[in-house]
């Protein structure tokens, strides 16, 4: 097996970590959208701190890795469009994941606070926190952006 070969699947594995992620996030979002109760969310977010490292593991290694691959390959370059187009692409979606995950997580911290304090009555402050239309938006421009990416990366357009 040759180096691009391994880089390559090192690449779809990464990008395969942040599609789970994506979708473990969006799964959690959406169960616990509009929640006040604390052991609700706590049991949700508990899986937060797994998703933001997969998450991690996924951005970085997407971009790292598909960086590399550009670069390794005599049949792409870094600055061909639809790459070029990827990046922007990985910039808005990290950046829009990044600002997104701020009050979900803050709500899974009041959560388990509250639940360990003993308090499982609803909370009005979690529930603003879980319901910040913001931060849902943005978590959809970030998957928008992660889908656009993928399908950049499949037909590869002027390649």
């Amino acid at each position: 097996m040759a180096f691009y070969d391994w880089l390559l699947a090192l690449h779809v594995l990464a990008a395969a970590s942040l599609v789970a992620a994506l979708t473990l996030f969006t799964v959690m979002i959406l169960s616990s959208r509009h929640t006040d109760v604390p052991s609700r969310v706590a049991r949700f977010w508990g899986l937060g701190r797994f998703g933001t490292v997969i998450v991690s593991v996924g951005t970085l290694g997407t971009l790292i890795l598909g960086i590399w691959l550009a670069i390794d390959s005599d049949a792409y370059q870094v600055w061909d469009g639809w790459i070029i187009a990827a990046i922007v692409l990985w910039v808005i979606a990290a950046g829009a994941g990044q600002r997104s995950g701020v009050p979900f997580a803050k709500a899974g911290e009041r959560a388990r606070e509250l639940v360990a304090a003993g308090n499982d009555a609803p909370d009005a402050e979690l529930g603003a926190l879980m319901g910040d239309s913001r931060a849902f938006l943005l978590h959809w421009v970030t998957v928008t952006a992660t889908l656009a990416i993928l399908v950049l990366m499949i037909y590869k357009p002027g390649a």
